[in-house]
């Protein structure tokens, strides 16, 4: 049995539980716990690559600023996810910009240790090419969504990754730390027709909006929603 202080609390999360016993000993024994502050910039867009992560407590912006001021978000990493796997695979800089939300710890798996465990035992770049093949998935539906479902549906959609962890977590949490505008930024959706679709929801007794949250009370006729 691992006796790593986070071995069970990553075990909950769908990759890292069926990874090889040498694999998970081995990324935990190259990791680093690293408690950071809100708002603490972990990279951005351009930097050099700096290694895997695993989200323990709190919570990851990942997205992009362009020169204008206009925020990209493309999720909010919570636990146990995993991210930064891509620049393992082309060693080109950054492409998004991550920021810790709240109060936020996470395991790091530096950079060069990890390529040379990869190098030694190449067997194992198969379990980190799922991980990022799972993201690349979810991209693409994401993307085919965003031409052919309407708002509603979009917004039913998301809320139930974002509730799945994205394919991480079972069973769903019901309630998501989720501020609307976070929720619009995700979408592509304005505020005010992000916040009509939720007060529609929640008059169907499907969502309860509260400050800075949204809980699912139906999930079920949530999912629907994503079909029709």
């Amino acid at each position: 049995m691992n006796s790593h202080p986070w071995h069970s609390h990553l075990m909950a999360g769908h990759w890292y539980s069926h990874l090889p016993a040498e694999l998970q000993n081995s990324l935990l024994g190259m990791s680093r716990v690293r408690h950071l502050p809100p708002g603490h910039r972990l990279f951005q867009r351009g930097d050099p690559p700096c290694g895997l992560y695993a989200v323990l407590e709190g919570a990851v912006r990942v997205g992009a600023v362009n020169e204008q001021g206009k925020e990209a978000l493309l999720s909010v990493v919570e636990a146990p996810h995993w991210f930064g796997e891509i620049c393992l695979f082309d060693g080109q800089p950054r492409t998004h910009d991550a920021v810790v939300v709240g109060q936020c710890t996470l395991l790091h798996v530096p950079q060069a240790p990890l390529l040379a465990f990869l190098q030694e035992q190449p067997i194992h770049w198969r379990h980190l090419a799922l991980l990022m093949s799972h993201k690349l998935r979810l991209t693409f539906i994401n993307l085919e969504h965003l031409s052919l479902m309407p708002a509603p549906a979009r917004l039913a959609h998301r809320l139930l990754m974002i509730a799945e962890g994205y394919g991480e977590i079972e069973p769903a949490r019901r309630v998501l730390q989720l501020p609307q505008e976070q929720l619009a930024l995700m979408l592509s959706l304005s505020r005010q027709t992000t916040n009509q679709i939720l007060k529609d929801l929640q008059a169907q007794g499907i969502l309860h909006l509260g400050y800075g949250e949204i809980e699912i009370v139906d999930i079920e006729r949530l999912r629907a929603l994503t079909t029709n």
